[in-house]
């Protein structure tokens, strides 16, 4: 199994109760997508613990999280700041024009006048859309919204990302 080919929904941050519950902090658009996850993956740096849901609960900003494999809170404090990763096929499937930011990391942005800009490296979350940070060809940052006018097309096949420049954009 590829870490890097898995997607991350989410962060322990700490235990709850004394049977073994994790907070999570969701990685994901939509925290209520734990619901349906069976089973996921721990990230321990050098392996990947497999691991089974056995119940999901709300909290705040929270999801709170019971592994089968994790009997109490000793060995749920063990986990803490731990990724968890689903694989691709247990994802949520996406709609047209939807992708993971995993997939967008690293693809090339170009102007539609043909000038390479750099390369894609965050997709910011603002709350009214996103936002693409490019880190250019001399090591400048310049966000680009993830809005019609400026992002024309998104191709993972040629790993580029075609977008238009607005006007005052880049000063």
């Amino acid at each position: 199994m590829e870490k890097e080919k898995m997607l991350r929904v989410g962060v322990v941050t700490t235990t709850h109760g004394v049977r073994g519950e994790v907070k999570v902090f969701p990685t994901t658009d939509d925290a209520g997508r734990f619901k349906q996850l069976k089973k996921a993956y721990l990230d321990l740096g050098n392996e990947l613990l497999p691991v089974t849901v056995e119940g999901v609960k709300f909290f705040k900003q929270t999801v709170i999280v019971k592994f089968k494999e994790i009997g109490d809170m000793d060995q749920a404090a063990l986990y803490r700041n731990k990724d968890i990763l689903i694989e691709r096929e247990d994802a949520v499937p996406l709609e047209e024009n939807e992708f993971y930011i995993c997939d967008l990391i690293g693809l090339s942005v170009v102007a539609d006048t043909g000038e390479s800009l750099g390369v894609l490296t965050d997709v910011l979350k603002t709350g009214a859309n996103d936002v693409f940070e490019v880190t250019t060809t001399d090591k400048k940052t310049v966000l680009i919204p993830y809005i019609e006018d400026c992002v024309k097309e998104i191709s993972l096949e040629e790993s580029r990302v075609f977008v238009h420049i607005l006007p005052g954009l880049l000063d």
